[in-house]
């Protein structure tokens, strides 16, 4: 998979559409909720497998932390290090910006995913869209 930062629109609606199959028609978190306000501040990633937009995820700068979000696969994809290999693209763009933390709310069921990269949960279990997340962080 070949993942790059969005440049273009065209890249940033891909990134969209797989954000929404992913979230909302996949995990029904209602649209309202998936794009927000906060994706003007964000730094977009897009992966491609043979040129399809199978994985996005952006990524925002808050107090000292590189912060993860809408990190997703397609479910076709999954099972291949998509996610793995987007993560990494993410965190050299925090190291980049000068960042050596990173952190992340992970929906339960991908708590383990995210431990064997390395990040560590730093709180209890609550509920965003109606999927339980904990936050977890990493050194970088």
């Amino acid at each position: 998979m070949q993942v790059k930062q969005v440049e273009t629109e065209t890249e940033q609606k891909q990134a969209y559409h797989v954000r929404n199959t992913v979230f909302v028609e996949e995990q029904k978190v209602p649209a309202e909720l998936e794009i927000d306000e906060l994706e003007k501040e964000a730094i977009h990633f897009v992966g491609y497998e043979d040129e399809i937009p199978v994985a996005a995820s952006r990524l925002r700068f808050v107090d000292p932390y590189g912060k993860l979000e809408r990190i997703c696969v397609l479910k076709e994809y999954r099972g291949r290090s998509f996610g793995s290999q987007i993560i990494k693209a993410m965190e050299a763009a925090i190291r980049e910006h000068g960042f050596q933390k990173s952190k992340l709310n992970a929906q339960t069921h991908a708590e383990d995913f995210y431990q064997s990269l390395g990040y560590q949960t730093v709180s209890g279990e609550f509920m965003d869209a109606g999927i339980p997340h904990v936050t977890m962080v990493k050194e970088l």
